[in-house]
């Protein structure tokens, strides 16, 4: 069974092996059509702690992990500006 996937932006990375991921799509608004940008959170597993605020990754789902922990970092498709040597 093919597990599901999302990129998303590593919002914030304050605890010890876990982000938060906001995930973004857009959809049309069912009486007018008109489209929407709706946003989730997501707590999602980093083993290596090798993210950071701003990073975009790929994410997977997974089995529980935690009460609040069902996604895990499968790679990062682009690193922080920050990082890169860029001023923030």
């Amino acid at each position: 069974m093919s597990r599901r996937t999302q990129v998303g932006r590593v919002l914030s990375h304050k605890m010890q092996k876990t982000a938060i991921v906001i995930v973004e799509r857009r959809t049309p608004e069912l009486r007018t059509g008109k489209v929407v940008l709706q946003q989730k959170k997501y707590k999602v597993h980093d083993e290596s702690d090798e993210t950071q605020a701003g990073d975009e990754v790929l994410i997977e789902e997974s089995r529980p992990l935690s009460r609040e922990k069902r996604w895990r970092i499968l790679k990062v498709l682009k690193k922080a500006y920050a990082e890169a040597g860029g001023q923030a």
